[in-house]
């Protein structure tokens, strides 16, 4: 891949040299035709240049198998067209072209060359199976998109390939450099596509693919999407920041050479035989920068940095020491990724100098081992070597970057829907990092920005979801605040909290985290839904004298078309199984009685306020049963909730209501709402209270009080409620006539006795006219 340099000075001779020469770089980006202009068509490389390029690397390499699949996929893809009207052959020969500067394995260069046949030719995956191999089918399977979807948004579609995708890569880290080379040619020949077919392709470059090649270690390959990507998405500032870069090199260009030659000496002198380029920063990244700091171009100090690469680890603390000893350090600007390497595998050490000429010099000190990884990431790791284990496994033991990569694809799968699971993905793939310690020295990385609250997930999902503070370098800090380099965090657990609160979720900024607060609350959810279906099913069965048994609910799973006892009785909960299904299910001979009485039993319901006319209506006979289901408040294993227009308070008779998807809701027996549901006897519910007296939890009420109008009014009515111990949640003023107002005041008592001695204590005030409850 071409390298983003400055002309500089010919380099030291004597040391090894990097994997892709700059002159074989910029050949291959001619070919490519990332570096041609875009009326020239780039010439196809024949079969035996491609067998070329491999056998330079590994002399060994498989002549029949890259020549039948050069064949085979040329032959698969006959007179098919790119945008650009060349031959659509091309693309998977690019791609395999770039694989092989990474110099990668045989069978990975052939799937690269085959990547689309499955998915855009006539070819099966049988038959390349047959053809090329279980191997090579694989890697191909993996890289073929899922065709005809049943999802409703683009970004589901575009979350279920990246996750079938993100699958085979945790089975195959080949899958994932076929993948990244290809989106890396599309992108250099992005310019042939309709504008927003090459937006989408940009957006998704820069939300998914770049971060993926850096959290790889393939820093070049992250560069040059990132560049390609923010050409196409702000051209503008995209040309503005490459002539301003232009400009520096060119002012530049004797005070590198003078750096780079004072460096060398001064490392030579010492016996240090070491490599030093100048080298500058790529548009994207220096944008980037601007962007976060709030800066402008001229207040950068890092654009132009410099190289040092010597022999081994020792030599780099060396350098370090001579560079300290010769140049002031500008504080704060020291990082060493050698003793605590980033979870890509990047080792080197940072720092910043006032250099020769009052200028900032950045230095980057690392070994020969360290800058393969660091240009190349996974890539650098020799993946075509003699053998029994499988390039996966190889590369597992070496690269904690693909390590973390596999546990994270395995944490993303879990269970959420498709938007989740690409917003997860984003999460954990864009961010940069910030290195945390648990008081016992273990090392945790997170993304920068991340909370106390993200490092407990870090440490274990149980530790997160029972969390109720942090301690900070020894301090008591709130879970909501950001952690910084280098800070110890401690995490301060209770057994009583295994439910994380809901709001947790948009504090934290990981997808460990964010999918793990998920979960518990729909967890939670789930298990309420589950016990409420329960308790209507036995009370079901309790009436119908029949036995309910869960090795009875068992055995009828099938005719539910149900997985668990448990999916069942949430289905119950939320309305979306009829209780009577069920039993009915378990003992095919139940007939569900339900029966609307009529008659003087029938009429136990009304209205009877007096400002109101009385309202009569039909109770379902299930709700005058008996059986009816305890109801202790909104604090329970039931998603319970109450009548929205009113409330209910304990000492009133009431009735519940179920709605589809939210559970219960409690109305008073007398409630004019209930009306509604006459002609729905299958949503009620017979329910009782079961609260004790002296319980501290209150329950919601609605009053409805005449007032005069006269100064002072509302205090009066304030302080009668609050001296007898009620708590006010709403009050709501309407101008009557110029002597009255109406006050509508939501408040919470104890139970129907503290409410009515309310009500009689406001009526016995002078400046109330009336005080009535009110129920919707």
């Amino acid at each position: 891949m071409p390298r983003s340099s400055i002309d500089l000075p010919p380099r030291i001779q004597d040391r090894p040299r990097s994997r892709v020469p700059v002159a074989q770089a910029a050949r291959f980006a001619r070919e490519s035709g990332s570096a041609a202009p875009a009326d020239r068509r780039p010439r196809l490389m024949r079969q035996y240049e491609l067998i070329e390029r491999v056998k330079q690397y590994n002399p060994k390499a498989n002549e029949d198998l890259l020549n039948r699949a050069y064949v085979y996929a040329m032959r698969a893809h006959g007179e098919q067209k790119r945008d650009s009207g060349d031959p659509y052959f091309s693309h998977p020969l690019q791609v395999a072209a770039i694989l092989t500067e990474l110099k990668l394995d045989d069978a990975t260069i052939a799937a690269a060359l085959l990547h689309d046949t499955i998915e855009d030719t006539d070819a099966t995956r049988a038959e390349i199976d047959r053809l090329f191999g279980h191997d090579i089918g694989l890697l191909v399977e993996g890289l073929t998109k899922l065709k005809r979807l049943d999802l409703v948004s683009r970004e589901a579609k575009q979350a279920e390939n990246l996750r079938k995708l993100l699958l085979a890569i945790a089975d195959d880290v080949r899958v994932l450099l076929i993948k990244l080379a290809d989106r890396l040619h599309n992108m250099r020949t992005l310019s042939h596509r309709p504008p927003e077919a090459r937006r989408r392709t940009a957006e998704e470059t820069l939300d998914i693919y770049a971060p993926l090649a850096g959290r790889m270690g393939m820093q070049e390959m992250r560069e040059e999407l990132e560049d390609l990507a923010f050409r196409e998405l702000d051209p503008e500032a995209y040309k503005v920041i490459t002539e301003r870069l232009e400009a520096l090199a060119e002012r530049s260009r004797g005070w590198v050479a003078e750096i780079e030659q004072q460096l060398a000496q001064k490392l030579g002198d010492r016996g240090i035989a070491a490599e030093v380029t100048g080298r500058r920063k790529r548009a994207y990244s220096i944008w980037r920068k601007m962007e976060r700091k709030a800066v402008g171009f001229e207040q950068l100090s890092d654009i132009l940095g410099f190289r040092v690469v010597v022999g081994n680890v020792a030599e780099c603390y060396q350098a370090l020491g001579i560079v300290h000893t010769s140049w002031p350090v500008v504080p704060g600007r020291f990082k060493d990724y050698i003793s605590t390497p980033k979870q890509n595998d990047y080792r080197s050490i940072h720092s910043t100098v006032i250099g020769p000429g009052k200028q900032r010099v950045e230095l980057q000190i690392r070994t020969w081992d360290m800058q393969q990884i660091a240009e190349y990431g996974i890539a650098a790791h020799a993946l075509y070597k003699d053998g029994d284990a499988s390039p996966t496994e190889m590369l597992s033991r070496e690269s904690n970057a693909y390590a973390w990569l596999r546990r994270t694809i395995e944490l993303l799968a879990e269970g959420s829907n498709p938007e989740e699971f690409l917003e997860h993905t984003k999460l954990e793939l864009f961010h940069d990092q910030v290195f945390c310690f648990t008081p016992k020295g273990k090392l945790i990385a997170l993304p920068r920005g991340a909370t106390p609250i993200d490092f407990a997930y870090a440490v274990h999902t149980d530790v997160g979801n029972m969390a109720i503070g942090a301690k900070i370098n020894g301090q008591i800090g709130p879970l909501s605040s950001p952690l910084q380099n280098g800070d110890e965090v401690q995490i301060l657990t209770s057994e009583a909290q295994t439910l994380p609160p809901s709001a947790w979720e948009s504090i934290v900024v990981t997808g460990k985290a964010r999918a793990a607060i998920r979960r518990a609350t729909r967890e939670a959810v789930r298990s309420q839904y589950s016990a409420f279906g329960r308790r209507i099913v036995e009370r079901l069965c309790q009436r119908a004298k029949i036995e309910y048994s869960d090795e009875k609910l068992e055995g009828a799973l099938p005719r539910l078309a149900r997985a668990s006892i448990d999916d069942v009785m949430s289905a119950v909960g939320r309305s979306e199984l009829r209780a009577a299904d069920v039993v009915r299910a378990m003992y095919p001979d139940y007939k569900d009685e339900r029966i609307t009485p009529v008659g003087p039993k029938a009429e136990s319901g009304w209205f009877g306020l007096k400002r109101a006319k009385a309202v009569k209506f039909k109770v379902p006979a299930e709700v005058e049963s008996g059986a009816a289901i305890p109801i202790r408040g909104i604090n329970t294993d039931l998603p319970v909730r109450f009548a929205p227009d009113g409330g209910a308070v304990p000492g009133d008779r009431i009735v519940g209501i179920m709605t589809p998807g939210e559970g219960i809701t409690i109305y008073p027996i007398h409630s004019q709402a209930l009306k509604d549901f006459e002609d729905q006897p299958e949503r009620w519910l017979d329910v009782r209270w079961d609260v004790e007296d002296g319980t501290p939890q209150r329950f919601p009420a609605r009053l409805v009080v005449q007032s005069v109008n006269e100064p002072g009014t509302l205090a009066q009515i304030a302080q009668v409620i609050a001296e007898h111990d009620g708590n006010i949640d709403n009050v709501k003023m309407t101008r009557q006539s110029p002597d009255f107002t109406e006050l509508t005041i939501d408040l919470e008592v104890y139970n129907l006795k503290h409410l009515t001695s309310i009500i009689s204590q406001l009526r016995a005030k002078k400046v109330v006219a009336n005080a009535e409850r009110v129920n919707g």
